[in-house]
């Protein structure tokens, strides 16, 4: 014991034990198996059950790499994006801890990728081993379904849809045009040909085809029949290929169409009009008596169970001044006067307009119950139905006529806003534009110019002044040179409120445009690859969407 009355403590020096493998009799030292690295290896082997050779897929026209089941990613050669490609596509590897990877040097013109990586695994006991070996990758040609369809010849088709509305003009199919970029339904198709009354859809499968008609089912009042033809057959095998043709007919009434519908359908409809406008059309009719404010949703098989035309259409329109107008029983958004109908609010009234060609010639006044009392002012211009001076052959309107049935003179569709585009059409294009399919024009076609640009002005329009029909399709940016023109036109404009349909503009009757917050941007013109594009494309999406919802709950 020390001076301290602390006992002594003897530290014995310590020293690494070394023991004899059990199968070589190497000195190593001690470890749960008591066996050196290169017995254990001869004994275990951690790469079975790991793919040693991979086929992956890779499209020589655009240089993209087939992630299955159907999507292609881009990679440059030995890039991290396309080591990570790589080692996802083993299989067996998630059984194990990866190490460390990295590619070995090949001839490019090989078709061979080779991964060289190193693996931990748990053996014998908890003996940790760690091993390196090399996957090859055999990388075979196979196209892309869009550089396929880029290069099949157009005339090679399978499945043709042939989509038709016997109407005279082609708003609709403008609408149709901007849903179906939208939902991407137009991915399978090889080619789309523009013909009379409407287009037809080229598919190299029939599956592909059944499915964009069940798209066009979803979105407008629709119904078709199908038909094949013969091409071959091997009697050896009894092979037979057909060509398949689906004809879709949209049923012929648009938007603002003046319909005299058929006694019985009203009586079945709750005793409704029988003279109604079409306020809406999706896969779902709106009819809307203007002179009660009520209306009636009609599905598409309730449709073609009893078809029906219109009466008078969006081209007979004609322009009148508004002299005066009164609200019956209060203001829009509350009492008798008033009906929400999604989000759009209708006011009954009673005007007295005139037709703007008769100014300075006659003093002719009509006096009609409108729909429109929220929106117009004494001064406006409105369009309308001028049915007092129309010749009308329909058999339905002559057989209400005969018992006796009350027939305006005047029908007020929408407000006009016609004398103000006039005055700021020279200020500058619009701050917005839209896509378009590639369309092949036909042979024997007959085109109107004059009558064309005239449907796809008055679309755009629509988009301008209907946020509900706007919400459906994407709008893009236009270019800077464009947008910068369309400064002075957007300045004298107030954007039209989302949630309001076209005839629930500001009471002083300003220029509806499109709020720059639903424009997204063109990402074809940014320069971006496939996939910032499509994360772009998300990501703008979801922001819009994400609007769109805080709205209707500010609307709630």
């Amino acid at each position: 014991m020390n001076q301290q009355g602390h006992a002594a403590v003897f530290h014995p020096q310590q020293t690494q034990g070394y023991v004899l493998c059990c199968l070589c009799g190497t000195n190593i030292m001690p470890n749960p198996a008591n066996m050196c690295v290169n017995c254990i290896r001869s004994q275990v082997d951690i790469t079975e059950g790991i793919q040693k050779q991979v086929t992956i897929l890779w499209c020589k026209e655009c240089g993209r790499y087939l992630q299955p089941p159907k999507h292609w990613v881009r990679a440059e050669p030995e890039s991290k994006e396309l080591l990570t490609f790589c080692t996802k596509r083993i299989r067996g590897l998630q059984k194990v801890k990866l190490v460390d990877a990295g590619f070995i040097w090949t001839e490019p013109h090989s078709k061979r990728l080779k991964v060289k990586l190193t693996i931990q695994d748990e053996v014998m006991n908890g003996t940790i081993l760690q091993q390196g070996f090399v996957v090859e990758f055999v990388v075979e040609n196979h196209m892309c379904l869009e550089c396929n369809r880029a290069n099949a010849n157009p005339n090679s088709w399978t499945a043709c849809v042939q989509v038709r509305q016997h109407v005279p003009h082609k708003r609709t199919f403008l609408y149709l045009e901007q849903l179906i970029l939208r939902a991407g339904a137009d991915a399978q198709c090889i080619n789309i040909k523009d013909n009379h009354e409407g287009l037809d859809f080229f598919f190299a499968n029939r599956a592909h085809g059944l499915k964009i008609i069940d798209f066009l089912q979803g979105v407008v009042p629709a119904r078709f029949r199908s038909d094949k033809q013969l091409v071959s057959h091997d009697i050896h095998t009894s092979t037979y290929n057909y060509k398949y043709t689906f004809s879709v007919e949209i049923a012929p009434v648009c938007k603002d169409d003046l319909i005299c519908l058929p006694a019985k359908l009203a009586s079945s409809l709750g005793s409704l009009g029988p003279l109604v406008l079409c306020s809406r059309i999706t896969n779902v009719l709106t009819l809307l008596d203007p002179t009660n404010l009520r209306a009636a949703h009609m599905e598409a098989p309730v449709y073609w169970r009893t078809p029906f035309q219109a009466m008078m259409s969006a081209r007979q329109l004609v322009e009148y001044v508004v002299l005066d107008i009164e609200p019956l029983q209060g203001a829009a958004g509350s009492g008798y006067g008033a009906f929400a109908q999604g989000g759009t609010r209708w006011c009954l009234a009673e005007a007295q307009v005139a037709r703007k060609s008769d100014f300075g010639r006659n003093d002719t006044v009509f006096y009609t119950k409108t729909h429109l009392g929220h929106i117009l002012h004494p001064g406006d211009h409105a369009l309308g139905y001028d049915i007092a001076n129309a010749n009308l052959v329909n058999m339905d309107f002559e057989a209400h006529v005969n018992r006796g049935g009350a027939v305006p003179d005047v029908v007020l569709v929408r407000k006009s806003y016609e004398e103000k585009r006039r005055k700021t059409r020279g200020r500058g294009g619009r701050s917005w534009k839209l896509k378009h399919l590639p369309i092949e024009a036909g042979e024997d076609r007959g085109r109107n110019e004059a009558a064309e640009a005239a449907d796809r002005e008055r679309f755009m329009e629509e988009l301008e002044e209907d946020a509900e029909m706007r919400a459906r399709v994407a709008l893009y940016k236009a270019p800077a040179a464009a947008a910068a023109g369309a400064v002075p036109a957007a300045a004298a404009a107030v954007p039209a409120p989302r949630g309001m349909d076209s005839d629930e503009e500001d009471s002083e009757g300003e220029l509806p445009q499109v709020p720059l917050d639903e424009l997204l941007d063109d990402l074809e013109g940014l320069g971006l690859d496939d996939d910032e594009a499509a994360a772009a494309a998300a990501a703008a999406a979801g922001g819009q969407h994400h609007h769109e919802a805080g709205s209707d709950m500010m609307e709630d």
